[in-house]
């Protein structure tokens, strides 16, 4: 509890919240800047980043959707906007209130929840209340502000503030009303066909203009995997291809310097991820913040990782042998990135536990189950894949219950899932040579289910702007730095 507060105050400080939303307050009629930003502050604590370090899929959609809605309060409060289309924003919703009672989402064992809405708002007070409703978050504070309808006095001299015309001014002059437009934008949800026409051209401009630096990236992979004998080289989060070059050339640099300490990369994937190490699933992490002493550093220490990685795959057997043979998994699009020590910790402290309880699992009766463990919940459940999802602090006693209970189920799930599997590729494909895509591919948070599903609906339409693109399914609508589509699984027709 002391580390969330202090992170929380870390946050605080670091969230440049006044940055923020300084130019977006400036003009506003019925909030202050300093009430603003008050107000917000527990909707940022509770869907910041920072507070999803061990949840990589939900990082990133919240970092995704908190620069659309910083972009969407910017262009509210610029002089003289018109108008703004609805924007759909989906959020993962810290825990914050454990005890509240008002909160119709229910969360789940790790402590948070998706929450998706649109925002159709015109001002920043209407905007605040929307986004705090929307995540049912309180707004009894907001009634506390000193909020009112008219402008504040460090506003009223401002230039260039919006003027209000009467109705009849628009019918003499034969202009646009841009309370009629907001209002006719809003009754209008976003389809996918009219948000292509309005952002294809713009990532066709982007997706140009990156493509030499795609084709640099890829010969920087090839040259560097061919020379180390890597397996593969991945990145953890979406950086843009400009990132990925600057890291792929940091890395060759140290090839150069010392190549004596990648001797032992063989066979090896490196990912660059926020922290140095070695991952739950023996992958090589190179931290992008770091320098070359911090990356030389861990691999002369891989050696000694690939002796832990023995006892920690020891540990996962005598796991499997007192659980009646049930595979021990990890599964890194699933679960949280763990360090290899992490989840040594985690294996062994799980094992002992086991041990003495000494449960009454008959050998191989499970066998061709396979389990995660997580240290972030507090109950066991069956995932759709049919792989079962154990605490590290369940009662033995329970787990062996629900096991049994659960069996044919899981194994029911997990020829389910061999057959989604299969689907998802064969749609992925056939959807790709359709419409002449570059590259079709999902965020880690879409699941294969998702993916089917909006696969089987692209198929039925007529897409000709997507030749040649990379388009991502996501849960919203976007053009990346580089040119890919995003577009939301379920969009609409």
């Amino acid at each position: 509890m002391y580390l969330i507060e202090e992170l929380e105050e870390l946050i605080e400080k670091r969230l440049g919240l006044d940055k923020i939303l300084l130019q977006c307050v400036l003009q506003a009629r019925t909030l202050s800047g300093a009430d603003a930003i008050n107000a917000l502050r527990p909707f940022y604590f509770a869907v910041h980043p920072d507070f999803f370090g061990q949840h990589p899929k939900e990082r990133e959609v919240n970092e995704n959707s908190l620069k659309r809605l910083n972009g969407y309060l910017e262009n509210l409060q610029k002089p003289g906007f018109r108008s703004l289309k609805p924007t759909q924003l989906t959020f993962y919703v810290r825990e914050t209130e454990p005890n509240s009672s008002n909160v119709q989402e229910s969360f789940s064992a790790s402590g948070f929840r998706a929450v998706s809405f649109t925002l159709r708002t015109r001002d920043l007070l209407s905007t605040v209340l929307d986004i705090l409703n929307s995540c049912s978050l309180s707004t009894e504070h907001i009634q506390s502000l000193n909020v009112n309808s008219q402008p504040h006095k460090e506003a009223k001299s401002t230039v260039n503030r919006p003027i209000k015309w009467d109705k009849t001014y628009y019918s003499f002059t034969g202009f646009k009303d841009p309370e009629e437009e907001l209002e006719q934008a809003q009754r209008v949800e976003t389809t996918l066909i009219s948000w292509l026409d309005d952002n294809g051209a713009s990532a066709v401009k982007k997706l140009k203009k990156s493509l030499p630096l795609r084709k640099e990236l890829e010969r920087l992979k090839f040259e560097l995997c061919n020379e180390l004998q890597l397996s593969d080289i991945r990145w953890q989060r979406s950086w843009g291809i400009a990132h990925r070059c600057s890291q792929l050339h940091s890395l060759a640099r140290l090839v150069q310097q010392r190549p004596e300490v990648l001797k032992n990369v063989k066979g090896r994937t490196v990912v660059f991820t926020d922290r140095s190490g070695m991952s739950a699933a023996g992958h090589i992490m190179l931290g992008t913040m770091d320098v070359h002493h911090h990356w030389t550093k861990i691999f002369e220490r891989l050696p000694n990782y690939y002796k832990l990685q023995k006892r920690l795959l020891f540990l996962e057997d005598r796991i499997s042998e007192l659980l009646g043979g049930i595979q021990v998994i990890y599964i890194e699009e699933l679960q949280p990135l763990l360090t290899l020590e992490e989840y040594y910790e985690t294996l062994n402290s799980f094992y002992n536990k086991l041990r003495d309880s000494r449960l009454p699992f008959h050998p191989r009766s499970l066998r061709g189950l396979q389990m995660i463990l997580e240290s972030d919940r507090y109950a066991p459940s069956l995932h759709e894949f049919g792989h079962f999802m154990i605490p590290t602090v369940c009662d033995p006693a329970a787990l062996q219950w629900f096991i049994f209970a659960k069996a044919q189920e899981a194994r029911e799930n997990l020829k389910r899932k061999e057959q989604m599997m299969i689907t998802e590729k064969e749609l992925i494909d056939t959807s790709t040579e359709k419409f002449s895509l570059d590259r079709l591919y999902k965020e880690p948070s879409v699941s294969s289910a998702q993916m089917i599903d909006c696969c089987k609906r692209l198929l039925e339409e007529s897409l000709p702007y997507l030749q040649g693109m990379h388009l991502c399914i996501s849960h919203f609508y976007s053009v990346l730095q580089d040119g890919d589509l995003c577009i939301p699984w379920n969009w609409k027709n």
